[in-house]
């Protein structure tokens, strides 16, 4: 996996707000080192009684600068830093967006949604972690590191030395070893986690089930008993973290007893005074705690190497895609030849050297059973996924180079079009933002809408409600067929848009669909065989190839087969 891909580009585009937060964050520490210092040399020039207050003042205003300079320093370096990241932040969302988008015509189908609300709730923002208290700590520590050790090497290298030593066991031993213990835990908790997060969204989507199976206490004990192992090992790190704690604790005690056994020492030959004994004490005291957090942000570096796996995992699937161009032919009357076409998942094949020709107009209908690679040849026309051989072509470009503009080419009529939580009016002009009122009611009369928009209580403005759950499925796909009609693209794609419809509405609506899509090019997969009288073409799909091909009336009259389909399409009509 390639970190610079999530990481370093951020770095470097924000590389100014990244200096600036590590300077303020290193001030902000010496400013808190330098309040300490001379706090304890003011508390002990003070218990000498010295003879005029003047001879403490220089020590107070100290006292008073490096307080407030420290708090206005803090609140800048939180100010700096927190703008840094949000606006990594908001680049990380939108480089996922644009690697998500191209493949929402197939994502469910590699990509479970647990898959991407993981990535979406936990990495994305799990990687602000990675800034905010590893990147910057680790900066600012190593900063801080270095100039306490030369300042100490100034008065005593031995004593510089030792400091290095044993201050060099919180910065690089402690979260090297945290490293190491938690590389395992956080790729168990990741994956764990995930699988929660799969098990979850299956659980919402299939609530009604588990209930009327009477299964939800199993699931909630399954799902209990998940929690309880990823607890376990939350406990177990927890547990490490305080053991490692204490330890760091104990050294710092260590250090303060030497410093100041050193700062006497130094009192005693002489070489400062003894006011500056506590300042020294105090000085380590709170530049040492400075290094504590490191190990918290080191041991957590394997959770973001997680995140940024998964992040990497969620990309286009290329295949043997070439350089994707925006080439706009919707203008043009379109023709799409799909020559010796291939294409299947590991070593299955879908589609098996399939030709076929569609000429601008024309009305196709594409029958099979589940699983023959229906959906599959839609989405090679619509140049969402490209051939493992042979070629697909619209107007003689390969339909994947026409994916940015496939829009305005192809307009599609699924099994469950999505209707937003916004007005209706809204709902409908998404096939077409630019288009006027007037465009809407139009092509609201053309799908027989008009009737039903007029008796709403605020008409075009009602609101569908989340899912467009207080319309019917019938007036869903008309509203869906509305947007089409706004879009006007010249070959409209049809996916079994009356799945679930009850048969009345079923003829309805495609006697609404045929009439409406008069002179564009229609391809429409289904089940079904009713209203296939109204087709030009049917192509018969089985095992990737083409079983038979032509009109109603040809299939008819020379398929055996085909009259038994149509049959049970009509259990009580004569064929």
């Amino acid at each position: 996996m390639k970190k610079n891909k999530w990481v370093l580009p951020y770095l470097k585009q924000y590389r100014g707000l990244l200096f600036l937060s590590i300077l303020l964050g290193s001030l902000t520490i010496l400013f808190g080192g330098a309040l300490m210092f001379t706090s304890g040399y003011l508390i002990s020039k003070s218990a000498t009684m010295p003879e005029s207050i003047l001879m403490v003042y220089i020590p107070i205003v100290g006292v008073r600068t490096f307080g407030i300079g420290r708090a206005v320093l803090s609140y800048l370096e939180r100010l700096v830093g927190h703008q840094f990241v949000l606006k990594i932040l908001s680049g990380l969302r939108v480089q996922l967006y644009k690697i998500i988008e191209p493949q929402a015509l197939f994502i469910r189908s590699r990509f479970g949604t647990g898959d991407i609300l993981g990535v979406l709730a936990d990495d994305i923002e799990h990687l602000q972690d990675f800034y905010l208290k590893t990147l910057f700590p680790a900066i600012i520590s190593l900063i801080i590191y270095s100039v306490l050790i030369i300042s100490a090497g100034l008065f005593s290298l031995p004593f510089a030395i030792l400091l290095g030593c044993l201050i060099g066991h919180i910065l690089f031993v402690a979260p090297f070893v945290s490293f190491l213990y938690f590389r395992g835990k956080n790729k168990k908790l990741k994956h764990g986690r995930n699988q929660l997060y799969q098990q979850f969204t299956e659980a919402v989507f299939g609530i009604s089930d588990w209930i009327f199976s009477g299964q939800t206490k199993t699931f909630v004990q399954r799902y209990e008993i998940k929690e309880q192992e990823l607890l376990k090992v939350d406990t177990q790190k927890q547990s490490f973290v305080n053991y490692r704690d204490i330890m760091n604790q104990l050294i710092i005690g260590t250090i303060e007893i030497v410093g100041i056994y050193w700062a006497s020492d130094l009192t005693v030959s002489g070489e400062i005074p003894p006011t500056l004994i506590a300042a020294f004490g105090l000085v380590l005291l709170s530049l040492l705690e400075s290094f504590l957090p490191i190990a918290d942000g080191v041991s957590e570096t394997t959770s973001y190497q997680e995140s940024l796996k998964r992040l990497d995992s969620i990309q286009i699937n290329n295949m043997s895609k070439k350089e994707i161009k925006a080439i706009d032919i919707s203008t043009s009357p379109i023709f799409i030849d799909l020559n010796n076409v291939s294409f299947g998942y590991s070593d299955k094949l879908l589609l098996d050297d399939f030709t076929m020709e569609i000429k601008q107009g024309e009305r196709l209908a594409i029958i099979g059973r589940s699983g023959t690679g229906k959906s599959t040849l839609l989405k090679l026309i619509q140049g969402v996924l490209s051939p493992s051989s042979g070629e697909v072509k619209l107007n003689g470009i390969d339909a994947y180079q026409l994916e940015p503009c496939i829009a305005k080419i192809m307009g599609v009529l699924n099994q469950k079009p999505y209707i937003f939580n916004t007005s209706l009016l809204n709902n409908i002009r998404l096939g077409n933002p630019d288009a006027s009122d007037e465009e809407v009611y139009e092509v609201s009369k053309m799908v027989q809408l008009d009737e039903m928009i007029s008796e709403l209580p605020q008409g075009y403005e009602t609101n569908m409600q989340e899912t467009g759950q207080r319309f019917s499925g019938g007036e869903r796909q008309r509203i869906a067929l509305a947007r089409i009609l706004l879009q006007k693209t010249p070959v409209v794609i049809l996916d079994e848009p009356t799945v679930g419809l009850d048969p009345i509405t079923e003829v309805k609506l495609l006697q609404t669909i045929f009439d409406t899509l008069k002179g564009k090019t229609v391809i429409w997969v289904t089940h079904h065989l009713i209203g296939v009288e109204k087709m030009d073409r049917i192509l018969f799909l089985e095992n990737g190839k083409m079983a038979m091909a032509g009109n109603h009336s040809q299939l008819l009259e020379h398929e055996e087969r085909y009259r038994r389909l149509y049959k049970l399409d009509r259990p009580f009509q004569k064929v």
